[in-house]
């Protein structure tokens, strides 16, 4: 599949629309996902143009997924996590609603997750989630 660069995350990216960014550098970003499945559920992409995980190259794939554990353990320390779901749904057979590889980071246990892009969160809840995962990087 040909990457659509109209997409949601790629609109993200170029800051077309807003995020509520908790980590960003010249490879990554990672901001608050506005429909969790659970409180502080957040998200890590890579800036490459890559639909699922299969299309993204190998020194990309392994940069981001140093970042993702960066974040995990900042959520881990800044939201008292027993646990985080991590989730990379790659295809829209998987589930995958934005054609942008990314990564959820779910604080959470697999049985107690919301339902994947369900509702719409509390907006002042995932900001103040946000600066306390932000302060703990």
């Amino acid at each position: 599949m040909a990457y659509d660069d109209q997409n949601i995350f790629a609109k993200i990216l170029r800051n077309e629309i807003p995020a509520i960014k908790v980590y960003e550098d010249e490879r990554v970003l990672a901001f608050m996902d506005i429909m969790p499945q659970a409180e502080g559920h957040t998200l890590v992409i890579p800036k490459a143009q890559a639909v699922t995980l299969l299309d993204l190259n190998a020194e990309d794939a392994a940069y981001t997924i140093q970042v993702v554990q960066k974040v995990a353990r900042a959520i881990e320390k800044a939201l008292d996590a027993k646990g985080i779901v991590l989730m990379q749904l790659s295809g829209e057979a998987a589930g995958q609603t934005v054609p942008h590889v990314h990564f959820h980071l779910v604080p959470s246990s697999i049985q107690a997750m919301r339902n994947h892009a369900a509702e719409m969160g509390d907006m002042e809840k995932i900001k103040a989630n946000a600066e306390k995962i932000k302060a703990a990087l």
